[in-house]
């Protein structure tokens, strides 16, 4: 009897070891142009997060437009974490009750660890001499941009153009109107998401500018792409802070909360942030942008909350089914 029962602690035993090491999966779902850095974060805090658990993980990553990842999440798909564009995508997943309503609580600068901005890349040489937000609504002049009803960075875009209307002297909601209206109606190609327009704009060959992330923009501009395109900053942009959460119906089912807590602390991590620089993310640490600051040129910037009120409110103005933007692109056509 005492063999027997020897027997199955030992076999139990073994069973709890084996599932106490087995891999865990992991999944972040993210917005387009984060694709090239969670690879390189995944495998840096995969290291870390062994060394300090004895635990391995299998990350999986899913990309595409920040809303319809948003979506995507609502609809079933099981995130772990959401790492997306803006602060209204993960709002939308707290109103389907799958992350708590003090998600920007959690983590420091509202649960936003890096920033970014929005910038013009253009064909070297610039030849069709586009400098600021009034020079895209010149006529002949082809855009590609994403479209806000699907992607983050189409609707800092968007309210970019917006802003720079309103701060313009006289400048008020009817001008802003007429000027974004005018830049949509020299939009080429509205693609689903930020990667996408990248493509069409730098592979396909297609337009004289790209509006696009910073970080994207930058990533363009290496390599062979030095003797093919160049950055232009426009007078004043927008403050993007990409926003992070952990998915917590999805976490405390599958036991991953205390790994999706390490996941998103590291992001504030020095090698975190260092690695957010790398791939031309404006880092919060101090230092870590001090050593990155000649990759990052100056430039206004404002809020969305000084200028919109903040994003629920924006989000309501703007990109609702039949708000502003609806309205002007139906007068495009």
């Amino acid at each position: 009897m005492k063999k027997i029962i020897a027997s199955g602690f030992l076999l139990l035993l073994g069973s709890v070891t084996s599932a106490s090491f087995a891999a865990k999966d992991f999944l972040n779902v993210s917005y387009d142009p984060t694709r090239e850095f969670y690879q390189e974060y995944n495998q840096a805090f995969g290291t870390f997060w062994k060394q300090k658990t004895g635990q391995e993980v299998n990350f999986k990553q899913s990309h595409g437009g920040s809303g319809k990842q948003a979506r995507s999440v609502i609809d079933g798909l099981q995130a772990d974490v959401v790492t997306l564009a803006l602060a209204n995508d993960i709002e939308e997943i707290v109103n389907a009750g799958l992350i708590h309503k003090n998600w920007q609580k959690q983590f420091p600068n509202n649960s936003a660890p890096y920033t970014s901005t929005v910038v013009f890349l253009v064909r070297k040489g610039n030849p069709k001499n586009i400098k600021d937000w009034n020079d895209l609504t010149k006529s002949g002049v082809e855009i590609i941009t994403p479209n806000p009803k699907t992607g983050g960075a189409p609707r800092w875009i968007y309210l970019s153009a917006w802003g720079y209307a309103l701060k313009q002297p006289g400048g008020n909601d009817a001008k802003a109107r007429e000027l974004v209206k005018k830049l949509y109606g020299n939009v080429k190609v509205l693609d689903s998401g930020a990667r996408g327009s990248l493509t069409t704009f730098a592979e396909r060959g297609i337009g004289d500018v790209l509006l696009s992330w910073e970080n994207e923009a930058l990533l363009a501009t290496q390599g062979l792409g030095k003797d093919k395109f160049q950055i232009i900053y426009p007078s004043i942009s927008i403050l993007a802070e990409p926003s992070v959460a952990i998915v917590d119906k999805n976490v405390d089912k599958d036991g991953n909360r205390n790994l999706a807590k390490g996941y998103l602390n590291y992001l504030y991590s020095p090698k975190g942030q260092d690695l957010a620089a790398q791939y031309f993310f404006r880092p919060r640490n101090a230092q870590i942008a001090a050593k990155y600051a000649a990759q990052f040129p100056k430039i206004k910037l404002f809020s969305i909350g000084d200028v919109f009120g903040g994003w629920a409110k924006a989000q309501k103005t703007h990109f609702v089914n039949g708000a502003v933007f609806d309205q002007i692109y139906a007068e495009k056509k």
